[in-house]
């Protein structure tokens, strides 16, 4: 059994919230745990936000019980009445985060049978100690960078794969399990994009966006390489007409970085539709699918080319 550092952090919050809050002596201090609990997220800027929505609601809250238990009376239809009129305003104003915490805190004052200023201190408190303890949980988070930058390599590397593989395919018609590896890698790229997003979350003062661009950016890749593997598949003679391709993903594949802004694979690209410019009208209907098809390759290809361009302009800063 493996425990995280999420969960480390979630049982030191909790033990600190209720032992302030115990200290304080507040009613129903272990409330300032479960606070605590439920609000420390994967992020800082998460668990800030989880806080400013409990507060929010708090007051919501407090002004619902007010009415419904002023209105009904400290009883199980005044609680009933609350929810009833809280849980909709509460999604509403878009505080769901806060329902279950805050009908918590309510349900202090129904077993009190009052809404003193001081007991709705007391709630403040316990919602106080809870969220301040779960923020200072998250003021340590580990930096991602480096597996960022280990998930780049390894897409890239998936992407030189990909490409020779589609590279042998026009020589030997054997597609293998390229398609498969598509796949993976658009999952791998998918998880990596949300560990960027969660990188992003954080920083307090600016948000880092250039892993997130960056996976995007790639995760587009992939997909137009999925198509770019539908026109291979229909062509009937790949290799007949693949051999001006072949030298074309091969020099991507080698030269498949980073850094790469992709200048040099666009005008290559030009090279090859002008010698396809230049060949002899076909004469058959299955040629001239064949060379329909291949033209949709080299336009994907093209788009495949100017996704990375498009990113190396935008200059992003990691």
């Amino acid at each position: 059994m493996r425990i995280g550092m999420r969960t480390i952090k979630t049982v030191i919050s909790v033990f600190f919230s209720m032992v302030t809050a115990g200290s304080l002596s507040l009613l129903y201090w272990p409330a300032a745990g479960i606070i605590a609990l439920l609000s420390v997220g994967n992020t800082k800027r998460s668990t800030l936000r989880t806080g400013m929505n409990r507060i929010a609601a708090f007051i919501l809250a407090t002004a619902t019980a007010l009415f419904s238990f002023f209105a009904v009376g400290y009883t199980i239809f005044g609680f009933s009445l609350f929810l009833f009129l809280f849980i909709p305003l509460a999604s509403r104003f878009k505080l769901t985060e806060g329902i279950v915490v805050n009908s918590v805190l309510v349900t202090h004052y129904l077993v009190e049978e009052n809404m003193s200023w001081q007991l709705i201190g007391n709630e403040a408190g316990l919602m106080a100690i809870g969220l301040v303890f779960a923020l200072l949980a998250n003021v340590y988070m580990p930096d991602r960078t480096k597996q960022l930058k280990e998930n780049q390599i390894q897409i890239e590397k998936e992407f030189r794969n990909i490409l020779r593989q589609m590279a042998e395919f026009l020589l030997s018609e054997n597609k293998g399990d390229v398609q498969i590896k598509c796949e993976h890698l658009l999952t791998f790229i998918r998880e990596s994009q949300e560990d960027a997003r969660e990188h992003q979350e954080n920083y307090w003062l600016r948000q880092p966006l250039y892993y997130e661009t960056y996976f995007s950016m790639r995760r587009a890749q992939v997909n137009v390489i999925k198509d770019m593997l539908e026109n291979l598949e229909r062509i009937q003679q790949p290799a007949y007409y693949g051999k001006h391709i072949y030298g074309l993903l091969i020099y991507t594949a080698e030269t498949f970085s980073e850094s790469n802004d992709g200048r040099q694979i666009l005008a290559r690209i030009e090279e090859v539709y002008v010698l396809y410019r230049q060949m002899p009208l076909p004469t058959s209907r299955p040629e001239f699918e064949d060379r329909a098809e291949l033209f949709q390759f080299l336009q994907s290809f093209k788009s495949f080319i100017e996704i990375k361009a498009e990113f190396s302009q935008q200059k992003i800063k990691k």
